[in-house]
């Protein structure tokens, strides 16, 4: 419903009343769904039954059994990479420029509730009391989390991840201003010389979509195999393989963990071996992997900053049962470069803020270097590990 009732005869409030009764009487001799039927259930109850009500009451019902019911229209909007509702009342988007207010309004938490467990059963999984709170990708490729009330305050919570069509391309993002001129060749280069690389950065930065784009420059003759937990990536490229991991079902069995898909990915002659995210255990096998011949291999990580990368790596390697002198061992062998991305608090733009390289110190732990960093107006400065980088790009590895 639209914050002024206009798609329907009467307030919200009033149209939601007509649709809770409806409700209440199709449910009780099973049909299909159809104008006819709920007029004759809007007879049945009293209520009015001219055309235009009808056909509200039909629409809005119709939206809740179809596709993403009333956040359907906002996920066609161009640029719009999440849809937001936070509980019965308005729903918020983001097209980049940080959240706006849309005039789609969740009229109640019981409507907040049913979209989440329709949306929810329609990328395979069940969430309810027992299990408040799910992460599915729906049929169309939208990446779907919920958390159900009273877990979720003010209401069932509900953030949707619209993946772009075809992606972007490294000119788009250039063209956006994410990267500037010498942070494209940068890029261009990483991707060129096979370095090992991890694009980092928080939440809603544009990890995927970099490294989407990036993986779009690899050489067409190149096998890429990409293992994530929730399918996003869509690289424009030739041969690309995806391998998506699977929560176990209701009785606890059939999980697809994505260590185990990573082990998988090695033995299918993968060119390029690339881990969506790198959220757990499975950093252990990309490092494995990138030791192991596997030049160009990358991922995402979440970090606050490149030289935070490390000490993230080192938490989830220990998780795995990876000591810290082992984890940065294989790590500094394994990685060349972080590419750090930054979201303006402002603007809500999205952007490549640091290039940075790895340097094992004396005691053997590693650290990043930046190498250039790249500020909000474009302007480019120089850092400590800018000699390391250009010995990399020339294609030397030594220490």
């Amino acid at each position: 419903m639209t914050r002024d009732g206009s798609s329907a005869t009467g307030s919200p409030g009033e149209v939601a009343v007509l649709v809770e009764e409806v409700r209440r009487r199709l449910a009780a001799e099973p049909g299909a769904l159809t104008p006819h039927r709920v007029a004759d259930a809007l007879r049945s109850a009293g209520r009015p039954v001219g055309d235009a009500t009808v056909l509200a009451v039909y629409e809005w019902l119709r939206r809740e059994v179809l596709g993403a019911g009333a956040l359907e229209p906002l996920l066609g909007l161009p640029g719009v990479t999440d849809v937001l509702v936070n509980g019965p009342g308005p729903v918020r988007i983001d097209r980049g420029l940080g959240l706006e207010e849309t005039d789609v309004v969740i009229g109640s938490e019981d409507e907040c509730r049913r979209l989440a467990q329709r949306l929810v059963a329609s990328g395979g999984r069940r969430i309810d009391d027992a299990a408040p709170w799910a992460d599915v990708r729906l049929p169309d490729g939208t990446r779907c989390h919920a958390v159900l009330a009273p877990i979720a305050q003010p209401g069932t919570a509900i953030s949707l991840r619209v993946p772009r069509r075809g992606g972007f391309t490294l000119a788009e993002l250039h063209a956006a201003g994410a990267v500037t001129e010498e942070g494209l060749d940068l890029l261009r280069q990483v991707v060129t010389r096979r370095l090992a690389f991890l694009v980092s950065g928080g939440t809603g930065t544009g990890k995927t979509t970099l490294l989407s784009a990036l993986l779009g420059t690899v050489d067409p003759h190149e096998r890429i195999v990409v293992v994530e937990d929730a399918a996003e990536l869509r690289p424009d490229h030739p041969q690309v393989v995806g391998l998506e991991s699977r929560p176990a079902n209701l009785e606890g069995a059939g999980a697809v963990p994505l260590r185990d898909l990573v082990r998988q990915a090695l033995r299918m002659r993968p060119d390029r071996l690339v881990v969506g995210e790198v959220r757990d255990t499975s950093v252990v096998d990309l490092m494995a992997a990138m030791n192991t011949g596997h030049e160009g291999g990358c991922g995402t990580l979440h970090a606050n900053s490149a030289t935070d990368v490390p000490a993230r790596v080192e938490a989830l390697a220990l998780t795995a049962g990876l000591g810290r002198d082992a984890a940065h061992s294989q790590l500094a062998s394994a990685l060349d470069v972080v590419l750090h991305l930054e979201r303006d608090r402002a603007t809500g733009r999205r952007r490549l803020g640091e290039v940075a390289v790895l340097e094992r110190q004396d005691s053997g732990r590693v650290e990043t270097r930046v190498a250039v960093a790249f500020d909000a107006d474009g302007r480019v400065s120089r850092g400590p590990g800018s000699r390391r980088l250009l010995t990399l790009l020339d294609g030397r590895r030594g220490p």
